[in-house]
């Protein structure tokens, strides 16, 4: 094993790590980026322990090629060079970074103590550069930025480790993040009444598609008809109705009035009203498409709704230069669920940090950011934000998002409340995307296959129950 260390506590728990290892056995060379006068005092009693086994702390150089051979040879190495208190960049051209680029050009298995080195703890974003890790062991509680931005992918496999800190002190400690898992998403699954009828599940009303977007609209109602819901309407252009109505079979497409090749015109407004009252979540936005009639159309609606909305793809696409619709809508339930260039429309700024971006334009316009990504964010209007764990590249697909969509009307017009019900419908999506990739593959994996793996998805939660 190659054990990399920094001059601070993160260095020495390394140093510990590499005397645990020499006396199980293995062959250990230690590895100091940083100086060593600058070793903390618990580093510095690790390093005592150490020379006592015979085994010396040795000065990385990056000029060696007998280190470097070295641990290209090695099976493990252990990544302890930053802790979670890195809070700039590496320098280019410093030892530190010349040890990063050693270990991400090794085939070993690297484990990170606490943290990747290079990773910022709060945001995921890389801090000039980075450790690739395998598997991070992380101390007490995990980190933010091990599921969010960059860092999650960096971190590998995130385990939590107690190292004596005071469980109350543990528990005491306020966390405005946190992840989902199975336990949030089985909450967000609302029961079914062993004698209920359809009007009992909730209803949906869709709005969307556009000539040459027909499968849009379609993938949502499809998800919402397979996630329970008791009805589910799908209001489209004229043109594309007949598309619709062969397409849908369990949800119920209607007909509206379009012009010039099917966009859908600001006069659908009354009859799409008069639907709405009669249900109880709107979807609003998939394969609607850009012209400025239908976004008329959308920012009509969204400022006479009253009833909760969903709004995906080009209903997003409508509010860019009207965030002001958005803002009038504060204290109604408006969940928003953008793709990071469709955020960026809005003003948002993923880069970098993408769980305080998403909590921050979900307190200022007092909706619920739905922020999809590698590790999709869901943040709620009072700051509370929630990290998907769930999901693979095949979800990288056109009409996987608009598959998320019918998903959370379909719990919220369930009962499931609004930030229950888009984290715990990120969670079953992504879910159903990993049971699906089992058989499939991430590149065979389609958005109706997602659709379809969605009852796998229930069956596990009911069964965890039991």
């Amino acid at each position: 094993a190659a054990v990399f260390c920094g001059a601070g506590n993160n260095g020495g728990d390394g140093i510990g790590a590499a005397r645990l290892l020499f006396l199980m056995g293995l062959k250990v060379r230690v590895f100091l980026a940083g100086d060593y006068d600058r070793l903390t005092p618990d580093a510095m009693e690790e390093t005592g322990r150490l020379s006592e086994c015979g085994v010396e702390l040795e000065s990385f150089d990056p000029a060696d090629k007998t280190q470097a051979a070295w641990t290209r040879g090695c099976q493990v190495i252990i990544d302890a060079l930053f802790g979670v208190g890195l809070s700039r960049d590496i320098a280019p051209d410093s030892t530190y970074a010349a040890a990063v680029d050693l270990i991400n050009s090794c085939k070993a298995t690297v484990i990170a103590a606490d943290i990747a080195s290079g990773v910022e703890a709060d945001t995921g974003r890389v801090l000039g550069r980075a450790v690739r890790a395998d598997r991070t062991v992380t101390f007490s509680l995990p980190k933010t930025g091990q599921f969010a931005g960059d860092g999650a992918v960096l971190s590998g496999n995130v385990t939590v480790h107690d190292i004596g800190i005071p469980p109350a002190l543990v528990r005491e400690t306020v966390c405005s993040a946190q992840t989902v898992e199975a336990d949030f998403a089985r909450e967000a699954l609302p029961p079914r009444k062993r004698d209920g009828h359809k009007g009992d599940f909730g209803k949906v009303l869709i709005v969307g598609g556009s000539v040459g977007c027909t499968g849009a609209p379609c993938l949502t109602a499809s998800a919402a008809v397979r996630s329970g819901c008791g009805l589910v309407y799908l209001g489209v252009p004229d043109a594309i109705w007949q598309v619709e109505a062969a397409k849908c079979v369990s949800a119920m497409p209607f007909p509206l009035e379009s012009w010039r090749g099917g966009i859908l015109r600001r006069k659908a407004l009354p009859v799409l009203l008069k639907k709405l009252s009669a249900c109880g979540v709107l979807a609003l936005g998939p394969g609607l498409g850009r012209h400025e009639e239908t976004a008329n159309l959308v920012r009509d609606l969204l400022t006479q709704a009253e009833k909760p909305v969903v709004l995906d793809a080009d209903g997003i696409n409508a509010l860019a230069g009207h965030i002001d619709i958005l803002d009038s809508r504060r204290g109604r339930v408006t969940i928003l669920t953008p793709h990071g260039g469709e955020f960026a429309r809005l003003g948002g700024d993923p880069a970098g940090d993408p769980v305080g971006a998403a909590r921050a334009f979900a307190q200022e316009h007092g909706c619920i950011l739905v922020l999809k990504g590698h590790r999709t964010v869901t943040a709620g209007p009072k700051g509370n934000v929630l990290v998907n764990t769930t999901g693979n590249s095949g979800l990288a697909k056109g009409g996987s998002g608009d598959a998320l969509t019918g998903l959370i009307a379909s719990l919220l017009a369930q009962g499931a409340g609004p930030v229950m019900a888009a984290a715990g419908a990120v969670w079953m999506h992504g879910r159903a995307a990993d049971i699906g990739a089992e058989t499939l593959t991430e590149y065979g994996l389609t958005p109706e296959d997602v659709i379809a793996a969605l009852p796998r998805v229930f069956l596990e939660l009911q069964e965890d129950l039991k």
